[in-house]
């Protein structure tokens, strides 16, 4: 499978820093000049602030820890607060008496606090609005706003998608390459150098069923021939296989075997296995059939990856670490850690690690799924020497995973045993339930994304506002379509499961894709009108004007982008970018209603509001994009 030509750089480019006034430019610069976890933030100067005050008051040790401070509740006054309860024993005072003592000091030590109030042993602080009018002039500007500046350390190797070569994308793929896609993307807005790789099952018995069918079944049918993408024939095949099988057994069973016996004794089964162990010993014949059907499913993968705006970096094939697996196993055998069983497979014991035995090759030699993987992995550290293995796959496979770590680390001892993470996620259902691959019950990936562009098409055309030539209106429709699918997959946590509702995720007043490209369209056409009355509202104000609550609010939110991206990258979810913006769409949609702009008399206010349009702009862009999703400046 060949790297497609998605327009996307391989890494992010460093953003200049920006500058402040010295009074308050160590309390919010959001880039860092080192690892991003230790980013100077508001939490992390008031964290810094309350160890000293401690120690001051009372001699008391603590770490500045930036989760002792908390974003104060709507109900109450203030923007940060301190829950002094844990230092009341120390101090042998009352916890008013001693929030207050530590507010005072506060104060004195940090010129951005404005006031403080203490409420039943909660302080809570007030920050001068001084410094969000500055936060929003350094920023506004920034078109890369919430990305930090590439680290230099070993690279995150994430793989995701690991298709096998039997059938096309449905549903359940899609989840995982968003998934995979967005985590990568995010943790290079961390500053993390990423490497996002593939694994192509292309070898085994289910291969080996979709051969056998197109053997028996085929009349020599190609992707050509019919004008059906390669992916989707290779699939048809693989459920006629399905087909053939249990009509198979059900013969058998009427002849008077048990169903495990028809099970076993199916002829296209029989079939199938022999084809197999061909495979393995080189079969010119079956290698070539083999390479011409994985070719054909490999174009029809490669436009499904291009549609969803999907790359990868490496791409790796079972059939060539498969062999380095086998030899990996047979280390361990010669070590002892692994055994032959009776029956002459090879196995590991992991009953004293509270797992079980596990077999690692097949008692005629042929490989299963692990082995493959511990080659892959022996492979993967040789050439990118990662500091972390991330594997995105379902929940399915989380004992597959506990084993593979377990094996690499503590049996065979290998350095990167304890990189390897599994980022397990949820299932996709339906609301008729379960899909079902060998069946045809899967809803196809290509089929789903035509379906959201015909959703999104009668949705766009139904707001009436649609003046777009043919060529913009497809561009459009592929836009909302497709971020609708992927923003409705993404805002749920990824350990979930979820039934994906097509109707729902196009809903343009929810929380949608379509609604938050909507809100970025309609900044796009205020900005425009901006620009149109030649307001100079795109450079710094030599004089902020006073905030309203609306303003103030606002600004507040979006302070919080950056320090969201860090919180997503180290939770490996993009949902929590997702809901974000969705927060942030919805808020800047009431200030829109709530406070006036174009019809601002005052200038400066009228420049002050524009800007934080603007600004709001520039993250609802940047967070979709870590969704892999793109918005538009029209619709």
């Amino acid at each position: 499978m060949q790297k497609d030509e998605y327009s996307e750089p391989s890494t992010i480019s460093t953003p200049p820093l920006p500058t402040f006034p010295l009074a308050i430019s160590h309390v919010f610069c959001i880039f860092a000049t080192s690892k991003p976890t230790t980013v100077m933030t508001l939490e992390k100067t008031l964290a810094t602030a309350l160890q000293k005050a401690l120690q001051d008051l009372y001699q008391l040790t603590i770490d500045a820890d930036e989760k002792l401070i908390q974003p104060t509740r709507k109900e109450f006054q203030g923007d940060r607060t301190i829950v002094v309860f844990p230092y009341v024993k120390i101090a042998r005072k009352a916890p008013d008496m001693v929030a207050n003592e530590i507010g005072t000091q506060l104060q004195k030590e940090l010129d951005i606090i404005d006031s403080f109030n203490v409420v039943k042993g909660y302080l809570n602080i007030s920050i001068r609005e001084a410094f969000w009018g500055e936060y929003l002039q350094s920023n506004f500007q920034n078109t890369q706003y919430g990305i930090f500046p590439t680290i230099q350390e070993a690279p995150v190797l994430i793989e995701y998608s690991s298709p096998n070569t039997n059938k096309p994308l449905h549903l359940g793929h899609v989840r995982n390459n968003l998934l995979g896609h967005s985590v990568s993307k995010i943790a290079m807005a961390c500053g993390h150098p990423v490497v996002q790789v593939n694994l192509v099952n292309d070898r085994g018995i289910h291969i080996c069923k979709s051969m056998v069918a197109w053997l028996r079944y085929g009349n020599g049918e190609t992707p050509e021939t019919n004008g059906v993408k390669g992916d989707h024939l290779v699939g048809n095949y693989y459920v006629a296989f399905d087909k053939h099988y249990k009509e198979e057994q059900q013969e058998l069973i009427a002849q008077g075997r048990t169903k495990e016996e028809a099970e076993q004794k199916a002829p296209i089964m029989l079939e199938a296995r022999e084809m197999l162990r061909k495979w393995e010993a080189g079969d010119p014949t079956v290698r070539n059939l083999w390479q011409q059907m994985n070719n054909w499913v490999y174009g029809g993968f490669d436009q499904t990856y291009n549609r969803l705006g999907i790359h990868f970096d490496k791409v790796y094939h079972e059939s060539e670490t498969y062999l380095l697996g086998k030899a990996l196993v047979e280390e361990g055998l010669n070590k002892g850690v692994f055994y032959k069983h009776e029956d002459g497979s090879v196995r590991v014991n992991l009953e004293a690690e509270g797992l079980d035995e596990k077999v690692l090759l097949r008692k005629d030699g042929t490989s299963v799924y692990i082995t493959q993987d511990i080659g892959t992995a022996q492979l993967r550290y040789e050439e990118f020497h990662p500091q972390q293995m991330i594997y995105v796959v379902g929940n399915e496979q989380n004992y597959h995973f506990d084993v593979l770590k377990l094996i690499l680390g503590k049996k065979l001892e290998k350095p990167f045993g304890d990189s390897i993470r599994h980022l397990s996620y949820g299932m996709v259902e339906l609301p008729n339930g379960k899909m079902k691959s060998r069946e045809g019950t899967v809803v196809d990936a290509d089929d789903l994304m035509d379906a959201m562009y015909d959703e999104a098409k009668a949705s766009t055309e139904a707001l009436g506002k649609f003046q777009f030539t043919p060529e913009e209106a497809d561009k459009l429709y592929e836009m909302v379509g497709l971020g609708a699918l992927k923003y409705f997959i993404l805002k749920v946590d990824p350990t979930k499961n979820m039934l994906f509702n097509p109707e729902e995720s196009i809903d343009f007043n929810g929380n949608t894709a379509p609604f938050i490209q909507y809100t970025h369209a309609r900044i796009c056409s205020l900005l425009r009108k901006a620009d149109e009355q030649q307001l100079a509202w795109n450079s710094k104000m030599a004089a902020i004007p006073a905030l309203n609550d609306e303003e103030r609010e606002l600004i507040k939110t979006l302070y919080q982008y950056p320090s969201t991206v860090l919180v997503a990258g180290d939770n490996y979810s993009p949902a929590v970018i997702a809901n974000y913006i969705y927060d942030l769409a919805k808020q800047f949609n009431h200030f829109y209603q709530e406070t006036p702009v174009m019809k601002e008399t005052d200038e400066q206010k009228r420049l002050l509001r524009l800007q934080i349009a603007r600004l709001t702009a520039i993250t609802i862009h940047n967070g979709m994009d870590l969704l892999g999703i793109n918005v538009p400046e029209r619709m």
